[in-house]
């Protein structure tokens, strides 16, 4: 059996503008249920949060994008390592620029973040993974999401979240990453950027104003029942 370790430091870091770059994802799986009184389907859908490492409340998996890997291959990554499960990235949600929790209030340039999340269909939920002493799962509702999300931006996020899963079935020809014409080439070092970045958190636990690309309401799904699914791998480390 191969063991996963999570990476440290910030020698890969990726930075763009004075911004640490991060990448994330929304875990989800779903199902379709059948009423049996009137043969109506629905989908049935959760979502799979994370404990900080400090502080109360629920975050998605995200962490630093590295120079070796895309974005996407970043997302899967923090999925792996923060919540031990592996999937297909389906979706390109946004991003969203904020501060760490260090300098939420100063909002000193070292403090300043952008946020690149995806949508990331479950495949395979791992018993073992890198961060499971450090880090509780959970799997939850749309509606609980929101409710115990602790991060605004995230749950913008989330809205986008919802706004895609309502389409499914609408062919989406904007679903590609944007900035892929700089992807590989606004990486500084650890070094370089050091008087910026003294923090030695993996952007956790930050609180903020967030700034989004669509901040546009998106009214949330109804609570929707916990479901027991989940199959086979795709998108692995």
């Amino acid at each position: 059996m191969v063991t996963v370790v999570a990476r440290t430091g910030r020698h890969r870091q990726r930075y763009h503008d004075g911004s640490r770059l991060v990448a994330g994802c929304i875990p989800y799986r779903s199902k379709r249920t059948t009423d049996g009184y009137n043969g109506n389907s629905k989908e049935t859908l959760e979502v799979l949060m994370v404990t900080p490492h400090r502080g109360q409340g629920l975050l998605f998996p995200k962490g630093g994008w590295e120079n070796d890997e895309t974005k996407e291959e970043a997302a899967c990554r923090e999925a792996l390592e923060e919540a031990g499960v592996k999937g297909t990235i389906e979706y390109y949600l946004g991003s969203w620029d904020f501060f760490s929790r260090r300098h939420q209030k100063d909002r000193n340039v070292a403090g300043c973040r952008k946020g690149y999340m995806f949508v990331l269909a479950v495949t395979e939920q791992l018993v073992s993974w890198p961060e499971k002493d450090a880090r509780q799962r959970k799997w939850v509702s749309v509606r609980e999401a929101r409710e115990q999300c602790k991060l605004e931006w995230m749950r913008l996020a989330l809205d986008k979240f919802v706004e895609y899963r309502s389409n499914v079935g609408v062919s989406n020809s904007s679903s590609e990453s944007p900035d892929e014409s700089f992807s590989d080439s606004f990486s500084q070092s650890d070094e370089e950027h050091s008087q910026q970045c003294t923090e030695n958190s993996e952007c956790d636990e930050v609180y903020l104003d967030a700034v989004s690309d669509d901040e546009r309401a998106i009214s949330i799904l109804a609570e929707i029942p916990l479901t027991e699914e989940s199959a086979s791998s795709s998108c692995d480390e």
